[in-house]
């Protein structure tokens, strides 16, 4: 593989062979992305699917916040918020289940008036999550049911 790279990056040396080894691992390059890309879409997909046959229980947002985010420069960007600053809402939730447990749902903006009114617009309100009953320290508020 050291080879393949080097014959591409040797200045003067371009023929055929050089030329689709370049593509070949473009190609493999591209493919690499799309997977990445599906898995996050797919992830996503589980999370907001997999608590839909959990039960409900009324739960309490306690805590309302907003940080102020930078992207991470050595990953690439998987979202469109990853490529720019942005301001994380996050809104925490306390429920019973059989006893006190406590949640988080976050949420990106682009700009601060808009997370700390998104994020305010929730403080003290009574909200839906779905509780694993399995786990009951595990819960899911899913932004339908804000």
């Amino acid at each position: 593989m050291t080879a393949l790279i080097a014959s591409i990056l040797m200045p003067g040396v371009v023929g055929p062979a050089t030329i689709y080894s370049f593509i070949l691992v473009m190609l493999v390059t591209g493919v690499g992305v799309l997977v990445v890309i599906c898995r996050v879409i797919v992830g996503e997909w589980i999370e907001r699917t997999r608590c839909r046959d959990w039960p409900t229980v009324s739960a309490v947002v306690d805590i309302a916040s907003v940080a102020y985010c930078e992207p991470d420069s050595l990953l690439p960007p998987l979202k469109a918020s990853s490529y720019n600053r942005y301001y994380k809402a996050t809104l925490t939730y306390k429920y019973h289940y059989p006893e006190e447990q406590m949640g988080d749902f976050s949420r990106d903006f682009g700009s601060k008036e808009n997370a700390y009114a998104w994020a305010n617009s929730y403080k003290g309100e009574t909200v839906k999550v779905h509780v694993d009953p399995r786990d009951p320290t595990c819960s899911v508020l899913r932004e339908e049911d804000l």
